[in-house]
C-alpha cells in the first residue's frame, strides 16, 4: 500500500445498514460494535442485529418519523440522505439542520427477481420493487469520495480488514461505487423486462437494456489474441447453453459457446432420437433414427472430414455405447440432456473433451436474438416458426412422393440453421450434402454436391431462400435430386418451376424464408 492510498482512507464512524439478504450481517454488525462504529438500521435488519445484543439506532429515531405505509417509506428523509450526500463543503449546512454524517451504506435490495421466479401475483410482485434501497445506493455511490457503499455480502470480510487499517481507500470506494451502480442498473433492468411480460407487451422494446451475469473470462475470443467473457441472461431460465453444467473438459472459448448453442438449437427441432454435428456454427451432419447411436453414425457419414473436432448435440441421454463411438475420433465437445455414469467414465479418458449437461429439454425455447454492430445493436425475435409440410404448395406437375415429403420435412427443419445461401441434400431422415455461406446459391448447390457422401442421387433439396435463377435446379437435376422445397417469391419463379418440370422434379413452395445471414 503506497502513501497516497493511506492518505485517501476514510475512517468509518457511522454506518447505515438496510439489507434484504442478511447473510453474515450479524457478524459484520458485531465487528462494527467492537470498533465503536455507530449503527443505524431499518426494520427487519435492525431486529436481526439486536438479537445478538449489538446496539443499533433505528432509522425512525434519526428521522423522528416512523416507518409507514407498510414499509414503503423508511429511509426517504433529509436526515438520512443529507448524511449520505453531505460533502466537506456542506458541513455548515449539515450542522444547521442537525444532519449527522453517514460514512458507509450497506444495502441490498428487495428480492424482486426471486418473487418473479416464484410466479407471485402482480400485486405482490409490485411490493417487491425496492424504492428506498436503490436511492440509498445511488446517493452513497454518488458521494463515493467520502462514503463507502456495500451491496455484496461477499465483500464483508475484506472490508473489515480495510477498516482495521484505517478505512477504505479512494480506489476501493470507487470500485464499490461502480459495483453499486451496476447492481441498481441490473435491478431496474430486470423490473422493466419482467413487468413488460406481465403487462403483455408484445412489441420489441423502444429502448434496450441488457442485463447479464459475467462468467470468469473465457479461454479466448474468436482468436487466441482476443479476450472474451460470457454474460448469462438472468431471466432466461429455460434449458440452454447458458444454463448447462460443464461436467469435464477444457475451459470454454467464444467459438465453443457459439457452436454449442447452434448444435442445441438444431437438435431441438426433432422429437425422434437425433444427433447433430456442428463445425464453425454450421451443421456438417444431422440425422434422426430409432436410437442415438444410429443417428450419430448417420450424421457422421454426411461429412466425416469436417466432423473432426466438431461439437455434437443429442436430444436424449447419452449411454456408454454411444460414448465409445464418439471417443473413437477427436471431438471438441458434447451437449446433451444427461449422461449415464458409464458414459461419463468413458469420456473421462478424454480429459480435454468438453461435456455439457443441459438437463430436461421440455421447456426449451429460443430467446430474442441480439447482435452488435459498431455503435449499436440489432434485436430480433427468434426464428422459431417452421411451417408444416402439409401447408406448403405443390407448384410442379409432379407431386412429391411420401418418401420425398419426409425428406423435405427433415431438410426444411435443418436448413433454417445453415448460413445462407443454404442448400441441403437430404434423404428421409439425414443430411447427405450441405452447402453453406456462399455469395451465390448455385455455388452452394455445387458445394452440397461435392460434400455428398454417397452421391446425392435420389435426395431432396432444401433451400433457405428462393432460387433467383433456374441454374440451381438444373445443377441439382444433373446429380439426381428428385424434389425441391424452397420459399418461392422470386421474379423468376415461373422459370424455376419450368426447370423443375423439365427434369420431372417435384417442388414445394413454403411461402416463408429462413435466411441466416
Amino acid at each position: 500500500m503506497n502513501e497516497k492510498d493511506n492518505l485517501s482512507r476514510e475512517q468509518i464512524s457511522r454506518v447505515l445498514i438496510s439489507v434484504s439478504d442478511k447473510s453474515d450481517i450479524r457478524s459484520l454488525s458485531k465487528f462494527f460494535s467492537e470498533q465503536g462504529i455507530e449503527i443505524v438500521s431499518t426494520g427487519g435488519t435492525s431486529r436481526a442485529i439486536k438479537e445478538i445484543g449489538v446496539s443499533v439506532i433505528p432509522v425512525e429515531d434519526v428521522t423522528s418519523f416512523p416507518e409507514m405505509m407498510n414499509g414503503r417509506v423508511k429511509t426517504l428523509h433529509p436526515l438520512i440522505f443529507g448524511g449520505i450526500l453531505g460533502r466537506e463543503s456542506d458541513k455548515e449546512e449539515m450542522s444547521n439542520y442537525n444532519i449527522g454524517k453517514i460514512d458507509m451504506v450497506i444495502c441490498n435490495l428487495y428480492p424482486f427477481k426471486s418473487a418473479s421466479d416464484k410466479g407471485v401475483d402482480l400485486d405482490s410482485l409490485i411490493e417487491e420493487i425496492d424504492i428506498g434501497g436503490p436511492s440509498l445506493l445511488r446517493a452513497a455511490s454518488k458521494n463515493h469520495t467520502r462514503v463507502s457503499v456495500v451491496t455484496d455480502p461477499a465483500d464483508y470480510s475484506w472490508i473489515m480488514e480495510e477498516i482495521n487499517k484505517g478505512g477504505l481507500t479512494l480506489e476501493q470506494r470507487r470500485q464499490l461505487a461502480l459495483k453499486s451502480f451496476r447492481h441498481t442498473a441490473e435491478y431496474d433492468s430486470i423490473i422493466q423486462e419482467v413487468l413488460g411480460r406481465r403487462f403483455g407487451e408484445e412489441d420489441l422494446p423502444s429502448s434496450l437494456h441488457i442485463t447479464g451475469l459475467g462468467s470468469p473470462p473465457l479461454r479466448y475470443g474468436e482468436n487466441p489474441h482476443q479476450s472474451s467473457v460470457f454474460y448469462s441472461d438472468l431471466l432466461h431460465s429455460a434449458p440452454s447453453v447458458a444454463n448447462s453444467l460443464q461436467l469435464q473438459g477444457k475451459q470454454l472459448s467464444y467459438n465453443n459457446l457459439l457452436d454449442f448453442d447452434a448444435a442445441l438449437a438444431i437438435v431441438m427441432e426433432f422429437d425422434d432420437p437425433t444427433a447433430v454435428i456442428v463445425k464453425h456454427n454450421n451443421p456438417c451432419g444431422v440425422a434422426s433414427s430409432i436410437n442415438l447411436l444410429d443417428a450419430f453414425s448417420d450424421a457422421l457419414s454426411t461429412d466425416p472430414q469436417s466432423a473432426f473436432g466438431g461439437i455434437i448435440s443429442f436430444n436424449q441421454e447419452v449411454d456408454s455405447s454411444l460414448a465409445e463411438s464418439i471417443t473413437s475420433s477427436f471431438k471438441e465437445g458434447i451437449i446433451a440432456p444427461s449422461y449415464t455414469n458409464e458414459a461419463l467414465e468413458l469420456f473421462s479418458s478424454k480429459e480435454n473433451l468438453r461435456i455439457l449437461e443441459v438437463g430436461n429439454l421440455e421447456d426449451y425455447h429460443r430467446s430474442t436474438s441480439l447482435r452488435s454492430v459498431d455503435g449499436g445493436w440489432l434485436l430480433q425475435e427468434a426464428d422459431e416458426t417452421c411451417i408444416s409440410i402439409s401447408d406448403c404448395n405443390v407448384v410442379t406437375k409432379r407431386k412429391p412422393t411420401d418418401e420425398e415429403l419426409e425428406g423435405m420435412d427433415f431438410g426444411w427443419k435443418v436448413v433454417k440453421h445453415v448460413k445462407s445461401n443454404a442448400i441441403l441434400f437430404t434423404d428421409r431422415k439425414r443430411t447427405v450434402g450441405i452447402g453453406a455461406g456462399q455469395m451465390s446459391r448455385i455455388d452452394s448447390v455445387k458445394i452440397a454436391t461435392f460434400k455428398s457422401i454417397p452421391d446425392p442421387k435420389g435426395t431432396v433439396m432444401s433451400s433457405d431462400a428462393f432460387f433467383p435463377f433456374r441454374d440451381g435446379i438444373d445443377e441439382a437435376a444433373k446429380v439426381g435430386v428428385t424434389a425441391v422445397i424452397q420459399p418461392g417469391g422470386s421474379v423468376r419463379d415461373k422459370e424455376v418451376i419450368e426447370a423443375a418440370n423439365e427434369h420431372n422434379m417435384a417442388m414445394l413452395f413454403t411461402g416463408m424464408r429462413h435466411f441466416k445471414h
